[in-house]
């Protein structure tokens, strides 16, 4: 599900980073940059569950805008018993992937309470276009509060078609859609009776260096050495960036596209940030069985990093910084690095939905711009990288889609407003966590009350709990999923 380190996302769709563009890759192999709410990759895998469509409405808060547009959603009906509860699965900042319909813990509690489970995918993700492209203009029309309408009219669609509005619905969302989850219990408590909103940052903020903190604080759960020797590889980048000397040779450590060119600290921020995130996207999914949806790299863990990092054979750190950009490379199949922001920018401004950002990458940034901040800068000392301060991430939404550092500040404050941050007001949402996961900074950790516990899973990653269960799974996730499971199914009854 996912952040987007950027968001599936159902997590991986997921925060999702979660944060700025997806993997884009193009069909020569370049690789044209990463960043937070979480790694989407695509599948090959064949859908088993035939994806179906929902006439939505365009802006549900403008009676006098009756355009309408087709959603796209998904139907398991195979656990279903007369009676029994509805399922919801909130999509993210992603494709909504069907093999979600066939795996996940979910599915688990569906076979032992009965549930029909449905899945809807976001606004403006996948296949699903409310607008004919993905103008700034349009973009207006992408946000939580439109997606929480969406959701709100599906489920009353839904349960009047299917004869199911005397059915207590529950919602889950991992990452970004966690907190969709949480929201949707909260601003429609009469359309739903539960929330499991896992790994959800449910407080706005534009500045979040504390996921680099956790990053740190990941690394050395592993070796308390690691995020030293990152950080003294980081610390070297950035000096032999001062020099335009050293540039060739950067170019051929990392196999670059073109040869690098540093003309304005955006350059040079947009360079390191893409190769931090080759550390910050593996602690963030640090060993989630995420195989089944079709992701590949599960076998690269912060152990196989920070051995990486440990490791004198390699050279120095810079050496093994290097050596851990071209692992990445080699298994996402990537030719070369594209370092440019100004192919970036050209990128992220591609305005078409066959354009390399539509994936998610452009409508994702632009919620960050307009909703939730969340950029995970350099800004903290206690971190292990250095050169992407929180001007670099402001800059992108002026850049991106002419939305200035004050109207960034006034929509997070506006958001925290609407919602309430961290201080949710409501009752029979479940709200689970991994330590290891950045993104718990921003979420609810501890018990609000009886009726909103916090599940805290230490030694885990980003939604770990939503994952299949495996026998290599740490006692406490197994413990975290029965827990979650008995919640539900002491609420059902009430």
């Amino acid at each position: 599900m996912a952040l987007q380190r950027f968001g599936l996302f159902v997590c991986n769709v997921t925060l999702f980073v979660l944060l700025l563009l997806s993997v884009l890759v193009d069909g020569e192999g370049q690789f044209k940059g990463f960043r937070r709410f979480s790694r989407e990759q695509e599948t090959n895998q064949r859908a088993v569950f035939e994806q179906q469509w929902f006439t939505q409405k365009l802006d549900h808060f403008n009676g006098a805008d009756t355009r309408e547009w087709k959603q796209r959603y998904f139907v398991n009906e195979a656990f279903y018993r007369p009676g029994g509860p509805v399922f919801l699965m909130i999509g993210g900042e992603g494709p909504a992937n069907p093999a979600w319909m066939q795996s996940g813990t979910w599915l688990t509690y569906a076979e032992k309470l009965g549930a029909l489970c449905l899945m809807l995918e976001h606004r403006f993700y996948g296949g699903s276009h409310p607008t004919i492209d993905l103008s700034t203009d349009n973009l207006r029309f992408l946000s939580s509060r439109q997606a929480l309408a969406d959701l709100a009219h599906f489920r009353t669609v839904m349960a009047q078609a299917r004869g199911l509005t005397n059915r207590k619905w529950v919602v889950f969302g991992g990452s970004y859609p966690g907190s969709l989850a949480a929201w949707f219990r909260l601003k429609y408590p009469h359309l739903v009776h539960a929330s499991v909103a896992t790994s959800a940052p449910v407080y706005a903020t534009v500045n979040f260096p504390e996921y680099l903190e956790v990053v740190w604080r990941s690394l050395a759960s592993e070796n308390a050495e690691c995020p030293l020797m990152v950080k003294k590889a980081s610390d070297t980048l950035v000096e032999l960036l001062k020099d335009p000397k050293t540039y060739d040779n950067i170019t051929k450590d990392f196999n670059l596209c073109s040869k690098l060119q540093i003309q304005t600290e955006m350059d040079s921020a947009y360079f390191l940030e893409m190769l931090a995130g080759n550390f910050m996207d593996v602690v963030q999914y640090n060993e989630d069985n995420r195989g089944f949806e079709g992701v590949i790299g599960t076998n690269i863990t912060i152990k196989v990093l920070c051995g990486m990092m440990g490791d004198t054979s390699l050279g120095d750190p810079y050496a093994r910084y290097v050596a851990v950009a071209r692992l990445m490379m080699d298994t996402f199949f990537i030719k070369c690095l594209d370092a440019s922001y100004s192919n970036c920018l050209r990128d992220m401004t591609n305005t078409s939905w066959v354009g390399p950002a539509a994936g998610g990458g452009r409508q994702w940034v632009y919620q960050t711009c307009t909703e939730f901040g969340f950029y995970q800068s350099t800004d903290s000392p206690n971190q292990p990288f250095t050169g992407f301060p929180l001007v670099y991430h402001v800059k992108q939404c002026a850049d991106f889609y002419n939305v200035s550092a004050e109207q960034l500040a006034e929509a997070v404050a506006q958001t925290n407003e609407y919602y309430g941050a961290y201080d949710i007001r409501s009752s029979r949402i479940i709200l689970p966590n991994g330590s290891i996961d950045p993104w718990h900074a921003l979420g609810v950790t501890q018990d609000i009350s009886p009726d909103l516990p916090a599940v805290f899973i230490k030694g885990t990653a980003h939604c770990a709990n939503m994952y299949p269960a495996r026998s290599e799974d740490l006692p406490q996730l197994a413990l975290a999923r029965d827990h979650i499971f008995l919640l539900l199914q002491k609420w059902l009854n009430q």
